[in-house]
């Protein structure tokens, strides 16, 4: 292990009220922390905060939300403009923190947004700390139980590494950013991140849709599929576990596609063991009887889009495909994710209200002054070029080829 790590103070584990306030007592005064959280998404239905680590003044805390403590305090640190909170990867961390605790969030700053933008391929924490300053982190805890208490020493010091070196980093990211002029993109996301919300946390009906190799289906497998899904979705509720660990994608697939006869073919079936038979097995059955008394699906439904997408009409759609394409070229231009040149809300307006002039652009106030001077130019070719292709009917019917 790196001797910085070794020599490092033990992190203070925060499980009580008094421990709480003087954490919040040595906040008082500071102006950046570094924050990041654990959760028990790989043991549960629904992922919880199990743990949420800061970093000041040069010392590490672990707070424990699963203690007797009353966190709102925290969130007003999040949410005061004079203190800067750096993560890593916050969109995460952001839509966990509001569902659960309604906290909200100013003066974000995002290290892996920060590492992307100056054009890292490996924005990872790991890998951006060993570029940085050539520290290993040890990740092997990333998907331990950290619900689970006490928490053992190796979680312990997995965790506080999460946080203890984001503030130098954030200060060298900001040097080299405005040394490239692209302080401004980052800017840009981290308000983004800081308005999130939380989705809804029950899935859709059509989720099932998504699974890679669906498409693939005949109809008969597709009603299977979607019965399938169902059913895990009830089994993963009533034992609180993730719906991998009731049956796999991959495992699931392969039953709506073969709807095996009886045990004996279902335990064939890759993923299927005696365990999984035990606890599912009658619900696997009930699913495919219910899905051959419904009957076949004759086309795989639309899944519900969480890019915002399912809004867009056929036109729409084209349109901001066409965006999309711009901006990929774009991206590939400045060695940029494209999503931090435009992201998908300015697409999604952009393909509605079609503009086609500057002052409708500017009108539509979803870009910031950065993002007119760089792409305005570029989007308003796009729509023009677009309109005049719908005017002459050169812009594919998409609907009849989905028929095909």
């Amino acid at each position: 292990m790196d001797s910085r790590i070794e020599e490092l103070p033990p992190p203070t584990l925060v499980e009580t009220e008094p421990a709480f306030e003087r954490l919040l007592d040595a906040l008082e005064g500071e102006t950046e922390i570094a924050v990041d959280t654990e959760a028990d998404s790989f043991y549960c239905y629904r992922d919880k905060v199990c743990l949420f680590q800061v970093t000041a003044g040069g010392e590490d805390w672990l707070v424990d939300p699963l203690s007797d403590i009353d966190l709102g305090a925290f969130g007003e640190v999040l949410a005061d403009p004079n203190v800067t909170k750096v993560f890593h990867d916050a969109e995460y961390d952001v839509l966990i923190l509001k569902r659960e605790f309604d906290f909200k969030f100013a003066s974000l700053f995002d290290t892996r947004v920060a590492a992307a933008v100056l054009g890292s391929t490996s924005p990872g924490l790991a890998s951006v700390l060993s570029t940085h300053f050539g520290v290993e982190l040890d990740k092997s805890q990333q998907r331990s139980n950290w619900a689970r208490r006490p928490l053992s020493p190796k979680q312990i010091a997995y965790a506080r590494l999460d946080t203890r070196f984001l503030l130098p980093l954030m200060h060298e990211q900001k040097e080299e950013l405005e040394r490239q002029e692209r302080a401004m993109i980052v800017e840009t996301e981290c308000r983004r991140l800081e308005l999130l919300e939380p989705p809804p946390i029950e899935p859709h009906p059509n989720d099932f849709a998504r699974i890679k190799g669906a498409r693939a289906l005949d109809p008969k497998g597709i009603s299977a599929l979607r019965e399938l899904h169902g059913m895990r979705e009830k089994l993963a509720e009533r034992y609180d576990l993730p719906p991998f660990r009731i049956l796999g994608n991959k495992t699931m697939l392969e039953i709506a596609q073969v709807r095996p006869r009886n045990e004996k073919e279902l335990l064939r079936i890759d993923g299927v063991t005696p365990k999984v038979l035990g606890r599912s097995g009658d619900r696997i059955r009930r699913a495919l009887e219910r899905a051959e008394r419904n009957g076949p699906i004759s086309r795989l439904p639309t899944p519900h889009r969480r890019d915002g997408t399912g809004g867009l009409d056929e036109i729409e759609s084209e349109l901001h495909d066409r965006l999309k394409r711009m901006r990929k070229e774009a991206s590939e231009k400045v060695g940029i994710e494209s999503a931090y040149l435009l992201n998908r809300h300015i697409l999604l307006q952009l393909a509605k209200e079609r503009p086609t002039s500057m002052a409708a652009v500017e009108d539509l106030e979803c870009m910031e002054p950065w993002q007119l001077d760089r792409f305005a130019d570029q989007v308003l070719d796009v729509v023009v070029a677009f309109e005049r292709d719908l005017a002459r009917g050169n812009v594919p019917d998409r609907r009849r080829s989905r028929r095909r």
